[in-house]
């Protein structure tokens, strides 16, 4: 029976995280042929598939995603390991685009933890509306990024999962209104649309009676009484109340809080951030995709 050794785990973790074998292979400078080697290698120590086969691509099977959090959890203590004992102090700049509603003040947290353990590293912060750092991270305007999407892609790690669903104010019943008022995010993103989907399910009318750019937004119209908002769990407040079944919407999508980074293979900085970023979502168990209570 063979041992598991880093170099497998990174091989692993490389193809898990694009997606197929042969962008997991540039990641790490490798041959796709080497690289489909020791993904081999792999499954016959393990004795069950990693991958299975999905179109041009690959995805986790069961086996696969048992191992992804511990493959993170051990390379990123590895490299850990030898930044301490190297004794080398980190230097560059990285920039980093996290989001200004969701998990902000756990995120601020991660931006002075990662300060502290690396001074001379310098920050370049981008704290705005996440529906565009995707396209910040395909330009290389960023290098690492937090942000919202319905469904997680190749190379978007998954950090945290939040249900959605209608809310409306204490006391504030809205749902006799002729045509019932919402209260919407006001820029082409998913929750707009599955919002807006949600809605028309009703076959009956609606407004949008109040648009926003953020979360804080929303909260302030719904809060107000003026419309129904639809947000994640973990936004609600005291002030708010789920929408019953008498407004008749139809069920709404989990919103997933992932983390990617630019270009095909990461670098030091980008590498220990995200290890920052894992250590605060997981603590010392890093297991992926664990949802929000």
């Amino acid at each position: 029976m063979g041992h598991l050794d880093s170099d497998l785990l990174r091989t692993f973790l490389a193809v898990a995280h694009s997606g197929s074998v042969t962008d997991g292979a540039d990641r790490i400078h490798r041959s796709q042929s080497a690289t489909s080697i020791q993904i081999k290698r792999l499954e016959r120590i393990l004795g069950r598939q990693v991958f299975d086969r999905h179109g041009r691509g690959v995805v986790l099977s069961e086996a696969g995603r048992q191992l992804l959090p511990l493959a993170q959890d051990v390379t990123a203590r590895l490299d850990e390991a030898h930044r301490s004992l190297s004794g080398a102090p980190m230097k560059g700049r990285l920039r980093l685009g996290i989001p200004d509603d969701h998990g902000r003040a756990r995120l601020t947290a991660i931006i002075a933890d990662f300060n502290r353990r690396h001074p001379k590293v310098e920050l370049d912060v981008t704290c705005a509306l996440s529906a565009g750092f995707p396209e910040a991270l395909a330009k290389r305007r960023l290098d690492l990024a937090v942000y919202e999407v319905e469904t997680p892609k190749p190379g978007e790690e998954l950090l945290l999962e939040d249900p959605t669903c209608w809310v409306t104010a204490q006391n504030r019943d809205l749902s006799n209104d002729t045509t019932l008022p919402l209260a919407l995010f006001d820029h082409a993103c998913w929750w707009r649309h599955a919002a807006l989907h949600s809605a028309e399910a009703r076959g009956k009318p609606f407004r949008i009676a109040y648009s926003s750019q953020s979360v804080q937004g929303i909260l302030a119209a719904v809060e107000a009484g003026i419309a129904v908002g639809l947000l994640g769990r973990s936004s609600l407040t005291a002030a708010l109340s789920v929408a019953d079944a008498s407004y008749g919407f139809s069920a709404t999508p989990s919103s997933k809080l992932v983390m990617a980074s630019t270009g095909h293979t990461d670098t030091r900085l980008v590498a220990t951030m995200k290890t920052t970023i894992r250590h605060a979502f997981f603590g010392n168990t890093a297991t992926s995709g664990r949802k929000s209570q």
